[in-house]
């Protein structure tokens, strides 16, 4: 007989797995979360998004206390003081910690710390850091596990020399040179950081552009900045071996014209993406298939086991802590009776915190065209909006691009300041399937640097005013 009785089990407390068990307890569900952390959150919360953006605020931070004499702002003697940005990021990461704890008791939520693993469908056993073992019987179950760092075969991280984003987050000291292996978000933001913090900064990316999944105009702008702000980039360049010598990282590789490229670094950041976390939660005992080392599921989240959900990292879909969350909801609506309404892939928003800032949301240019679509295209520079000016923010723009057919609205891209909260209008006016015209028709404050998102709807018909 089993220890413990529960409607439905989550494996994992990440942003899918507390998410969906809130929810759980909302919709009267006798809900239960295994997490073998000490903490509540997951990977997002003490390894990921949070404390990763804790660090960016305060580069963030420094380079407006170093520029501050120009709007008047005379800061005497800036530095950093990275043990006290450590602790900075160590108490926002404990306070949302506990701030879920909290929210599970308000749902009546239980937790179980352990490793979780499924025995069969409707029954968990948690292994506990004693050794000792739970077994908890259930209706349902929702795998939560999230992802790890993903490892190069060839490019070894040992914690010391060659880093994982894990590792990096708690780096003692800022390296004097820091080579940055993979361009994506969490590559680009880690540059970001050490750059502001006063590494110098070599990024290195095997596609043709950083940030390869956003719309090529983005990618030249933050390509753009970046080279302006001292970081060298290698794009179209594939590393093929990276050797420690001492507290030397030398790096060898080779680019798309065949030039042999070498980089020498004090540490070297691995960041060329994740591996779900498959390993041990008992999948073989299942009837749930994998596929390309994700877990395969439908639009509700289920597997081929009945009775059992996957959400998050463990799936094929964009993994983003905001995708997970959704995910947890429909699948325990589902599990509740509900009708829940499956995601929309072409809805979901993509942000990167690097600086300047990364915002997009639906179909690029170059995609909305290999769909099929007739495209016409609106951009605005922030260099034109007064509001950027007086931030001293120039840099970027807001790209929109449309249906040239019926006007509606495929996708939106901003690269700039405050570029991640910007992105929440272009989300609205994407859910409601708005034209630009009706776009432009919406009156936007001024002086606001979403007045940039204004004129970029009034110039996909070429009658922006301001420029």
């Amino acid at each position: 007989m089993a220890d413990m009785q529960h409607d439905v089990v989550i494996i994992g407390s990440g942003p899918g797995g507390y998410v969906a068990a809130i929810r759980a307890g909302q919709l009267g569900l006798n809900a239960c979360v295994v997490e073998k952390d000490p903490l509540l959150g997951g990977t997002c919360l003490h390894r990921g998004c949070i404390p990763t953006k804790a660090l960016l605020h305060t580069a963030d931070l420094l380079q407006h206390a170093r520029e501050g004499g120009k709007f008047g702002v005379v800061c005497g003697d800036v530095k950093l003081d990275l043990t006290a940005a450590h602790a900075h990021k160590k108490k926002v990461v404990t306070k949302n910690s506990k701030g879920i704890e909290f929210l599970f008791r308000k749902n009546k939520v239980t937790w179980v710390q352990g490793t979780g693993r499924v025995l069969k469908a409707g029954l968990v056993e948690v292994t506990k850091a004693d050794g000792s073992h739970v077994t908890i019987e259930c209706k349902h179950i929702v795998l939560a596990t999230g992802s790890r760092c993903g490892d190069l075969p060839h490019i070894a991280t040992d914690g010391d020399r060659i880093l994982n984003s894990d590792h990096i987050l708690e780096l003692a000291e800022v390296p004097p040179r820091l080579a940055v292996l993979g361009a994506g978000a969490v590559g680009m933001e880690f540059a970001s950081i050490f750059a502001r913090y006063g590494s110098k900064v070599t990024v290195i990316e095997l596609l043709e552009r950083v940030l390869p999944l956003e719309d090529t105009d983005v990618s030249a702008e933050v390509d753009k900045s970046f080279r302006k702000q001292g970081i060298t980039v290698y794009a179209g360049t594939r590393v093929e071996q990276a050797t420690v010598d001492g507290q030397v990282v030398r790096c060898k590789g080779v680019n798309a014209r065949g030039e042999a490229v070498e980089v020498e670094a004090d540490r070297l950041l691995v960041a060329v993406g994740r591996v779900a976390a498959l390993k041990g939660i008992g999948l073989e005992n299942t009837k749930v298939q994998i596929e390309r080392g994700r877990v395969v599921v439908d639009e509700l989240g289920r597997t081929h086991e009945p009775g059992i959900y996957a959400i998050g990292d463990l799936t094929a879909t964009p993994w983003l802590a905001h995708v997970a969350s959704m995910e947890g909801v429909i699948a325990v609506e589902h599990i509740a009776g509900r009708n829940p309404r499956p995601i929309n892939p072409l809805r979901i928003p993509s942000c990167t915190y690097c600086y300047p800032e990364v915002g997009s949301i639906g179909l690029s240019e170059a995609l909305a065209r290999e769909k099929g679509y007739e495209v016409k295209v609106g951009s605005f520079p922030f260099s034109a909006v007064g509001k950027a000016a007086i931030l001293g923010e120039s840099v970027g723009f807001v790209k929109i691009v449309a249906d040239k057919r019926f006007d509606e609205i495929l996708g939106v891209h901003i690269v700039g300041p405050h570029a991640t909260e910007l992105l929440a209008e272009a989300e609205a006016a994407l859910a409601g399937e708005l034209t630009t015209e009706e776009l432009a028709h919406v009156i936007h404050a001024h002086p606001t640097l979403h007045e940039a998102i204004h004129e970029a709807a009034e110039a996909v018909d070429g009658v922006a005013i301001h420029i």
